[in-house]
């Protein structure tokens, strides 16, 4: 069987109530719900949360919330992976177990669910202990610098003048979903093992929101997928 775990505690400080703030008119989590459940992959599409409210809304547009989440793992520090297998050991306790489980995150608006089921194919046929959706940087990262005291201090001198066409291409975690085997998610490796895939969104699908400026920028890019229907 497979899970869907959408992790939304209350607890945002950046954006006030992030999980559940009125995106075009209804509750972010809300689209991710309906591609979730539009991918009819999932046997259980869950939300792991510590608020009365959340759950509610949750509920409302058709995830299920089973139990609500300790106060322990529903902070700043809480990992992911705590998340995860919370949820995995609340089930394992009503003898309910599952083969493949996809953290989803509550913000990820730009979600669909062919890439769902895209993403699915890989972990099932090849494989990997993990498949996490990606992005390739898109500029060339041996170029960066930081600034110490205002200054630039390049972070390889060599490499900065080079032309773009030799450099390697990088990718950045996508800030969106990651599949993985239940004994994955239980692991101590996680998605840094050697067994972990990519599944590649492009620049107009994905945005990693945690700031309002990411925010603003994920209106202006649903109107634009909209505009060009690539949902």
């Amino acid at each position: 069987m497979n899970i869907a775990i959408i992790p939304a505690r209350q607890g945002s400080k950046r954006i006030k109530g992030k999980n559940i703030k009125n995106f075009f008119g209804k509750p972010i989590i809300s689209y991710v719900i309906k591609e979730v459940i539009k991918s009819k992959i999932f046997d259980y599409i869950i939300v792991s949360t510590d608020s009365d409210k959340i759950k509610k809304i949750s509920e409302k547009y058709g995830a299920k919330v089973f139990f609500k989440r300790p106060k322990k793992i529903s902070n700043d520090n809480a990992k992911t992976q705590e998340v995860i297998v919370h949820s995995l050991d609340w089930f394992k306790k009503k003898n309910v177990y599952f083969k493949y489980v996809c953290c989803i995150y509550p913000t990820s608006v730009m979600i669909r669910s062919i890439d769902l089921k895209k993403s699915f194919k890989i972990i099932k046929n090849i494989k990997w202990s993990f498949v996490m959706s990606a992005q390739k940087y898109s500029t060339q990262i041996e170029r960066s610098f930081r600034l110490l005291n205002k200054q630039i201090v390049l972070m390889n001198k060599n490499k900065f003048t080079k032309n773009s066409q030799s450099f390697r291409e990088f990718f950045h975690d996508a800030g969106q979903f990651y599949w993985g085997t239940t004994k994955s998610w239980y692991s101590k490796n996680t998605i840094s093992n050697n067994k972990s895939t990519i599944y590649e969104l492009k620049k107009y699908q994905a945005v990693d929101i945690n700031t309002l400026d990411d925010w603003k920028f994920a209106e202006k890019l649903y109107k634009l997928n909209k505009l060009k229907s690539f949902r």
